[in-house]
């Protein structure tokens, strides 16, 4: 019995063997496209939102064509692609692969740039359409990498086109950055742990010294003396809080919450 299903068993394994043989091979549609063609092409899919059909005719581009201008706009063009589908990882090595090959290219600083987005855009999801999480609470590491991002380019190409607007995006990020460490210090102090708390607002008044959070880190970190004992460094603080912030909210239980956040630049 078990022959005679063994046989069975090699008899339909070797028809469908055949059958695939028979089956007409996919025409590739851009055999022939000359390097124009290919991209337009592809630019068009790219403006449409195609955006793996648009990689893929860019990838068979620069394997058809590797030297010439289409090739290394191809290559600008694939970053951009992954950067609109919110393909991290795969935008960033593109990024980073077109600066290595073309550290001289005349459009290199868009690429600084764009890396810069990249980072930036990472702290978004599908789920921020319906939910009203303050994005400065989440993981600053993409922040500080979006800051670093548009801080060399701000660095190498002062002149860029691309460089104000990076520049106003720093501004953002550190604001934001600041934010998330008193958002951290605030965690604390309601835990009870007060020296984390006093430690970490002491930590963004200094990094950030002009973000428009020192005036909530200065109000923990005056409670979190407070709540220590430390009877002097919590009338300094009320001092500095009461000559640099005379009207605070934060005396009378917090600001009252906006319809949008001042976070919400972009």
């Amino acid at each position: 019995m078990h022959k005679i299903l063994l046989k069975f068993f090699i008899i339909g394994f070797a028809l469908s063997l055949t059958a695939c043989g028979l089956l007409p091979e996919q025409k590739d549609e851009t055999t022939g496209w000359s390097a124009a063609k290919l991209y337009s092409e592809a630019k068009d899919e790219l403006n449409a939102g195609g955006y793996d059909k648009a990689i893929k005719y860019f990838e068979k581009l620069e394997s058809r064509y590797p030297f010439g201008t289409y090739a290394q706009q191809a290559q600008m063009d694939i970053a951009y692609a992954y950067y609109r589908q919110n393909e991290q990882a795969q935008g960033l090595a593109a990024v980073d692969r077109f600066i290595k090959l073309h550290p001289n290219h005349p459009n290199v600083d868009y690429m600084y740039y764009l890396r810069g987005l990249i980072n930036f855009n990472d702290r978004t999801s599908i789920f921020d359409t319906f939910t009203d999480q303050d994005n400065t609470e989440r993981d600053p590491k993409a922040m500080r990498d979006a800051f670093d991002s548009f801080k060399l380019l701000a660095e190498r190409f002062p002149d860029s086109k691309y460089t104000p607007d990076a520049i106003a995006r720093m501004k953002y990020l550190v604001n934001a950055m600041s934010q998330y460490d008193v958002h951290v210090a605030s965690y604390y102090f309601r835990r009870g742990a007060y020296v984390s708390a006093a430690n970490r607002a002491q930590s963004a008044i200094k990094q950030y010294p002009d973000s428009p959070a020192n005036e909530e880190a200065l109000f923990i970190l005056m409670r979190s003396y407070e709540a220590l004992g430390q009877t002097k460094l919590k009338e300094d603080t009320e001092r500095i809080i009461q000559a640099t912030y005379p009207n605070s909210p934060w005396y009378n239980g917090g600001p009252k919450p906006k319809s949008k956040p001042w976070w919400k630049l972009w």
